[in-house]
C-alpha cells in the first residue's frame, strides 16, 4: 500500500514550527526550509501538485522581538507571528526560487474553511494556484486570527485543506518521526508502521507538543488528522523532517494511515469536518430511527427541541433521543421559526402557515451521520 505514496497526484505536505526553527528562541533554519523544499521539488519532479501548510510564524517572531519563549498571551502571539509571517514566506520564496518554482503566501483562518462560501473561494484559488504550476505556502493567519491561535494547531487545518482540494496524500513532518505504541521517550515504545483504522489506536497513549516548545500541536492532533483524512478517502503519512525524502519514496519510514474506501461526497465530508455547529435538533425515538436506519430527511414531527441561534442555512447538530450526536445537517429554517413546528405533520404545518411551511427541517441530501 505504501506505494500509493508514490503514485499520489496531489499532496498536501504539513511542517511544524519545531522542524523548521529548532529549539524554543532559535530563527527560522535555512537548512531545513531547504530540506523540506527539496522534497517538495521532488514530488513536483514526478508529476505531483503539491500544497505546504506551514507553521512557524509565530516561532520565526521570537528571536527578532527577542522573546525566548513562545509568549502566552494573545496579543503577543499575534505581534510574533505578524513579524514572522514575513520572514516565513520569504524564506520559502527563495528556496522555491533555486528550484525554478513559484510559491505563493495563503493565509487562512478557521472562518475561511467553515463558512461555505468562503470554502468555495478557496478552494478555487487553490486549484488556479496548482494549476498555474504554483505551490501555495499555507498558515493560520494567526496575526488575526484569534480562535486559530487559541485552538493551537495546524494539523486540523492541513487535513482540512486535503480535503478542500481533493488530495490524495497528506503528509505530516514533525519532530517525531513515527506513531508509537507508548511515549517514544519511554523505554520499549515501539514505532507503528500501518495504522488501516484510526480506531484501531483507541487504546494507544498520545503525547502532547513536540520537545522543541514552539509548536503547540501534538500526537493527539495528528491522529484526529488522520481521522479527518482517512475517513475522507485521503491516506496520511506521519514522518520527520530528516526521513520525509525517504518516506516520500515509498520507503518504510514514518506511519503510513490507510485510506478508507466508500468515503462520502466532499460536500458532506465537509459539512461532517469542516462546518462549525450553531444550534442543536433534539429527536424523539422514532426520529432517531429513522435517520439512523432508514436514511430519511428529519421532519419537524420527530423533533422535541431546539437550542441555540441559528439562521436558515447554517450547520446544526442532530441529537438522538439519548442525547448523543448521531448527525449535521443544513437547517432550513431560521432557530426563531422552528418551535411553532416541533410535533406537527407538513400537511397541520402548510394548512395553519402556508404551503412555504411544507417542507423538511433538514433535507436527507443535506444530511451526514458522524
Amino acid at each position: 500500500m505504501r506505494s500509493d505514496i508514490t503514485t499520489a497526484k496531489r499532496i498536501v505536505i504539513k511542517i511544524g514550527s519545531s522542524s523548521l526553527t529548532g529549539k524554543a528562541g532559535a530563527q527560522l533554519d535555512p537548512a531545513s526550509v531547504e530540506k523540506l523544499v527539496s522534497v517538495v521539488a521532488a514530488a513536483r519532479a514526478r508529476g505531483a501538485e503539491v500544497c505546504v501548510v506551514s507553521s512557524g510564524a509565530i516561532a520565526a517572531g521570537l528571536a527578532p522581538l527577542g522573546l525566548k519563549v513562545r509568549p502566552t498571551d494573545l496579543a503577543t502571539q499575534q505581534a510574533a507571528a505578524s513579524v514572522g509571517q514575513g520572514l516565513l514566506i520569504h524564506r520559502y520564496t527563495e528556496a522555491f526560487a533555486q528550484h525554478k518554482i513559484t510559491a505563493s503566501q495563503v493565509l487562512i483562518t478557521t472562518e475561511d474553511i467553515v463558512r461555505r462560501s468562503h470554502y468555495q473561494n478557496a478552494k478555487r484559488t487553490l486549484d488556479k494556484l496548482l494549476a498555474l504550476g504554483v505551490v501555495p505556502v499555507i498558515n493560520e493567519n494567526d496575526s488575526v486570527g484569534t480562535g486559530e491561535i487559541r485552538f493551537g494547531d495546524n494539523d486540523r487545518l492541513a487535513a482540512l485543506v486535503a480535503l478542500l482540494i481533493g488530495a490524495d496524500l497528506l503528509v505530516l513532518v514533525s519532530d517525531i518521526d513515527s506513531l508509537y505504541d507508548a511515549p517514544p521517550t519511554q523505554s520499549g515504545a515501539k514505532r507503528i508502521a500501518d495504522v488501516k483504522n484510526v480506531s484501531e489506536l483507541n487504546d494507544v497513549v498520545l503525547g502532547g507538543a513536540g520537545s522543541a516548545g514552539v509548536g503547540s500541536g501534538g500526537m493527539v492532533t495528528k491522529v484526529e488528522a488522520a481521522r479527518i483524512a482517512t475517513t475522507s478517502g485521503i491516506a496520511m503519512l506521519l514522518t520527520s523532517l530528516e526521513q520525509s525524502a525517504s518516506a516520500l519514496s515509498g520507503e518504510d519510514f514514518g506511519t503510513y494511515f490507510h485510506a478508507v474506501a466508500g468515503h462520502a461526497s466532499s460536500r458532506l465530508l465537509w459539512l461532517a469536518h469542516a462546518a462549525t455547529p450553531h444550534g442543536r435538533l433534539i429527536l424523539d425515538a422514532g426520529a432517531t430511527t429513522a435517520i439512523l436506519e432508514r436514511g430519511t430527511s428529519l421532519l419537524p414531527a420527530g423533533v422535541t427541541a431546539v437550542e441555540g441561534e441559528f439562521n436558515a442555512g447554517d450547520t446544526v447538530e442532530i441529537i438522538s433521543a439519548t442525547g448523543a450526536v448521531i448527525a449535521r445537517g443544513l437547517v432550513a429554517f431560521d432557530a426563531s421559526e422552528i418551535p411553532q413546528l416541533l410535533g406537527r405533520s407538513t400537511k397541520e404545518i402548510a394548512k395553519s402557515l402556508g404551503a412555504e411551511y411544507e417542507r423538511e427541517l433538514v433535507h436527507r441530501d443535506d444530511l451526514v451521520l458522524l
